[in-house]
């Protein structure tokens, strides 16, 4: 497997975002960024950052999982934050990897806990296939190819840049 380069998939990803909200994001009813712990908010925290977005919305998934009793609770996750309406607000859900969609399902189960979105959008830096549900990005840095026993994790380098690593997956 060739090395995934998260930096060229975030710049693609930043790119998609600007060309389809560019100011609406900047603007008080327009949309907004809510990124899923832990790796989605890193995104998120950046896209704003480079959008000029003063802020964006965190996302926990954890109570939503279908794995939750098999998993439990995450004592370091931060708990969701939306500093922002959810009802009838455009919002971009932004993930690192998308894979079965079961993380996302969980996520927009949070976000209607809060309210009733007019629209969420999916952003992505890396899709691996691979779904499980019927769910597809709207935003994606890229297509990668990663094998089947393996997981694409997303590390932040101090400097705030962005790596991916592969790991044996659990079974």
């Amino acid at each position: 497997m060739s090395s995934i380069d998260a930096e060229a998939l975030y710049r693609a990803l930043l790119d998609q975002i600007r060309a389809a909200h560019g100011e609406s994001l900047t603007k008080p009813d327009g949309a907004v960024l809510a990124g899923i712990y832990s790796g989605g908010v890193w995104l998120a925290a950046r896209l704003a950052k480079d959008l000029n977005v003063k802020e964006f919305g965190v996302v926990n998934v954890v109570l939503h999982r279908d794995d939750y009793a098999k998993k439990g609770l995450h004592s370091q996750a931060s708990p969701t934050s939306l500093p922002f309406e959810v009802d009838n607000r455009r919002i971009v859900l932004i993930d690192d990897v998308l894979s079965t969609g079961r993380t996302v399902r969980a996520a927009v189960n949070e976000l209607y806990d809060y309210g009733r979105p007019a629209s969420v959008d999916l952003a992505v830096l890396a899709d691996r296939g691979g779904r499980e549900l019927p769910v597809a990005a709207r935003f994606v840095g890229g297509v990668v190819d990663v094998p089947a026993d393996m997981n694409l994790v997303l590390a932040q380098r101090d400097d705030g840049t962005l790596t991916f690593t592969t790991e044996a997956r659990n079974a």
